[in-house]
């Protein structure tokens, strides 16, 4: 049931970013790069918690590849 619950939160940030991209047109043309300079630092940070003992590491791990989705469906939708 919680894959389930994590799954349905990862793909929620596909409706996230495609409204974002609509309501903030004019903002993202200049926000591209560092978008995506966010994803590859979530992507970092997402391999990075990954080898740690950190207890809440699922979660963290999961919240990050949400933004990685976000903001790349954002700089997707910009163009």
């Amino acid at each position: 049931m919680r894959t389930i619950f994590y799954i349905l939160i990862l793909l929620a940030g596909f409706p996230v970013g495609y409204y974002l991209s609509y309501i903030c047109k004019d903002e993202i043309k200049n926000w591209r790069k560092r978008f995506l300079a966010l994803s590859i630092v979530a992507l970092i940070g997402a391999v990075g918690i990954s080898f740690t003992g950190f207890e809440y590491k699922f979660p963290v791990i999961m919240s990050l590849f949400f933004i990685i989705i976000t903001c790349l469906t954002v700089i997707y939708k910009s163009y």
